[in-house]
């Protein structure tokens, strides 16, 4: 994987980030930023890649708290418009002024606020399993958390978000080590935090070209949480994964990339 590089925001906050840049060295590519999951980190984007970065100059960000980035000390209170800044100064950080935004999850919920907050900034959006707020079922999940432990909790609940049948198990596996490697109590905080937000009356504000991908059988709230992107979002492409549990992102990598290549074609002519 691309070497991870970090930078201090405003707060004082160091911020980890990934740079991947295939695309031909006598072009000026446009930029795409990634946003991971809750619980995930950019590494989770590593079959992403490939497909992207031939065509953009791709950057990965590690969400405050995830991955190489500092997890902010209980003093510091959570904020959508801090997680949401901190997108737009790693942007500022590389002298990007505009990007293409494309999110899984919870890093979605960022890419949508940064769309409704600074719509000049986002020159298209690409959300993956990622609706206009978390559920407020998922703070069902934190006594189950502190009680069990975070990769107990999850190897119990793993058909929540796997489709078991097509899934390699090594998948699983990594999966959970990989969300192992969080601080449990930061991600009860950030559970905690990203229950309350919801914005579905903001969706009209949404400027750029918008692609929703979701999961049919949708095992975080359900699939007609997307019913309001559909609805809302002024220049939407909805397109369902049918049946599938909640990370498709994660399960099919190389559809989610060929959906959304096929989409920013359509609306911008690139890539050829």
């Amino acid at each position: 994987m691309t070497t991870r590089q970090t930078f201090t925001a405003s707060d004082g906050l160091r911020i980890a980030y990934y740079v991947d840049d295939f695309t031909d060295p006598w072009t000026t590519p446009p930029v795409m930023v990634l946003l991971h999951s809750a619980m995930g980190n950019s590494e989770r984007f590593y079959s992403w890649v490939p497909g992207l970065a031939r065509h953009f100059r791709l950057v990965r960000m590690d969400i405050r708290g995830h991955g190489g980035s500092e997890v902010p000390p209980p003093s510091m209170p959570l904020s959508m418009e801090r997680f949401v800044k901190d997108v737009e100064e790693l942007m500022d950080t590389l002298g990007v002024k505009q990007a293409h935004i494309a999110a899984n999850s919870a890093g979605g919920y960022l890419a949508q606020k940064l769309a409704i907050g600074s719509p000049e900034r986002v020159l298209s959006l690409s959300v993956v399993g990622s609706t206009p707020g978390l559920s407020p079922s998922a703070l069902d999940w934190l006594p189950q958390i502190e009680r069990e432990g975070l990769t107990p909790f999850l190897r119990r609940t793993i058909h929540m978000r796997f489709d078991l049948k097509t899934t390699d198990p090594g998948m699983i596996e990594w999966f959970l080590k990989q969300t192992g490697e969080n601080d449990p109590a930061y991600v009860v905080r950030f559970i905690s935090y990203m229950g309350t937000q919801a914005w579905p009356d903001e969706l009209p504000r949404i400027k750029a070209p918008t692609l929703v991908i979701y999961p049919g059988g949708e095992t975080v709230g359900s699939a007609s949480l997307y019913d309001a992107m559909r609805d809302g979002i002024p220049d939407v492409t909805m397109r369902e994964y049918e049946h599938m549990p909640h990370n498709i992102a994660d399960m099919m990598p190389d559809r989610c990339v060929a959906d959304i290549l096929a989409f920013l074609k359509s609306k911008f002519g690139y890539p050829a």
